[in-house]
């Protein structure tokens, strides 16, 4: 092996380090919020072991084609069905450990949000995900996602919709807050 070869593999081996070290929790945060803080490391593990096999393929900026790749992991994971009910029960865990302290209004909010989240469709909760939690721009989501940028923002405005909609439903005493809060996330969002 060559000088000139060592030098560019250690390079290689650089530049995945510190994507690595810039991107690991974003993916994480990802993974942890559609299949549950359980499945999250090892689909972050999966997720950097197809990085680094083909790092030479990566784009910059590699988080979106990094949670495409994770979206990908997961997929093959696991089912439309495992991923509800992995929701279903982190959402029911948070409602329990809600119920046992009073942290009145914010705990409310954010219940009325999980629950509307939930019952939203798999692709709704997706969008609203990567846009509102990962803070990604609809063209780095649309690429996430696998469309056009155009395309996502028209399903992202048709999910913001179905979510306030979702909150509307809930009890009064519990969705006033919220409903407050979708309108502010959703000018963040825009």
């Amino acid at each position: 092996m060559t000088v000139g070869a060592r030098a560019g593999e250690s390079e290689d081996a650089r530049r995945f380090t510190a994507i690595y070290d810039a991107c690991r929790q974003r993916v994480w945060a990802y993974a942890a919020g559609r299949a549950g803080r359980q499945a999250a490391d090892e689909v972050v593990s999966e997720t950097f072991a197809v990085a680094w096999r083909r790092r030479g393929d990566m784009p910059e900026p590699a988080l979106p084609w990094l949670l495409g790749v994770a979206r990908n992991v997961l997929r093959d994971r696991y089912r439309e069905e495992a991923r509800r009910a992995s929701f279903a029960a982190a959402s029911r865990e948070w409602e329990r450990a809600a119920a046992e302290r009073d942290i009145a209004e914010g705990v409310a909010e954010r219940l009325a949000v999980l629950r509307a989240l939930a019952r939203l469709s798999e692709g709704d909760r997706e969008i609203l995900i990567l846009v509102a939690w990962q803070g990604l721009s609809p063209q780095d989501a649309a690429r996430v996602v696998g469309c056009t940028a155009a395309t996502l923002r028209v399903r992202l405005h048709r999910a913001r919709k179905r979510l306030v909609r979702a909150i509307e439903e809930e009890p009064a005493s519990a969705a006033a807050p919220a409903r407050s809060r979708v309108g502010i996330v959703s000018e963040e969002m825009s």
